[in-house]
């Protein structure tokens, strides 16, 4: 998403969504921290600054972004859901030993299976685990 941060009251505005000083931040926040947060992150990073926020604020704030469209979600364990401002189609690299997920380009659009016809596909995603490059270098170093 390419936007200011003069512009996030008027894209919210423009999803219909009242653009309090919550919502705003926690925008600003998904902008700022392309690193796929889950809600327990979001909050801790924003509870220093709006003493007010509750975690179901949070959760509130973000299921309206989902249902107009302004973040994904990002389930690539069972357990853990985060959340990505980037709404295109695009890949996931998560590694397995720091945690941190990577974004990737990737045409999603164009896989399709054969095996898939007469189905109606609403989401696509691609995720890949292993290990990223910083991780892979510690790793061969310590061996």
């Amino acid at each position: 998403m390419k936007l200011s941060f003069e512009d996030l009251p008027t894209e919210l505005k423009n999803r219909n969504i009242r653009p309090s000083h919550q919502r705003i931040k926690v925008l600003e926040y998904l902008i700022k921290n392309q690193c796929h947060p889950a809600v327990d992150q979001i909050y801790k990073d924003l509870k220093s600054e709006i003493f007010t926020l509750s975690k179901a604020t949070i959760y509130n704030t973000l299921n309206l972004f989902l249902e107009t469209g302004l973040v994904r979600v990002l389930a690539i364990e069972e357990n853990e859901t985060r959340f990505d401002i980037i709404t295109e189609n695009h890949g996931h690299f998560k590694c397995v030993e720091c945690g941190e997920i990577f974004n990737f380009n990737l045409d999603i659009d164009s896989k399709v299976s054969e095996e898939l016809t007469g189905f109606k596909v609403n989401d696509k995603n691609v995720y890949f685990k292993g290990f990223c490059p910083k991780c892979l270098l510690n790793i061969n170093q310590n061996d």
